[in-house]
């Protein structure tokens, strides 16, 4: 069986400007699932891909509003698989919040080693 491990990240307070966060994938891995949410009910976007595809993953995803997730998987990402990332390369988390000030959004990532 193929180790399951996720990433999580919390933006405290409201946003002013987008938030662009970066990582190299520690294995080879695939994205196996999203969650989205904020605690307020504005309107924040999230990509998800590659450095050179930010948004080669999943594109352009509302996020849950009023603390409730919403949630992406298979069906949800780009070409209805699942992506596999190599070792080493740098996937980008993008939200942007298109002048709304979406308050708290966390959003969580699970991966599936191999």
């Amino acid at each position: 069986m193929l180790r399951i491990f996720q990433q999580s990240y919390h933006v405290p307070g409201t946003l002013s400007a987008n938030i662009n966060i970066r990582f190299a994938a520690p294995c080879d891995c695939q994205l196996l699932h999203v969650s989205a949410s904020q605690s307020d009910t504005d309107t924040a976007k999230l990509d998800i891909g590659p450095s050179a595809d930010p948004d080669g993953y999943l594109d352009d995803a509302s996020f849950g509003v009023s603390n409730v997730p919403a949630e992406f998987d298979r069906d949800d990402f780009v070409g209805e698989q699942y992506p596999h990332i190599p070792a080493g390369t740098i996937v980008v988390v993008t939200i942007t919040d298109h002048g709304s000030h979406s308050a708290d959004p966390t959003v969580v990532l699970t991966f599936a080693e191999g």
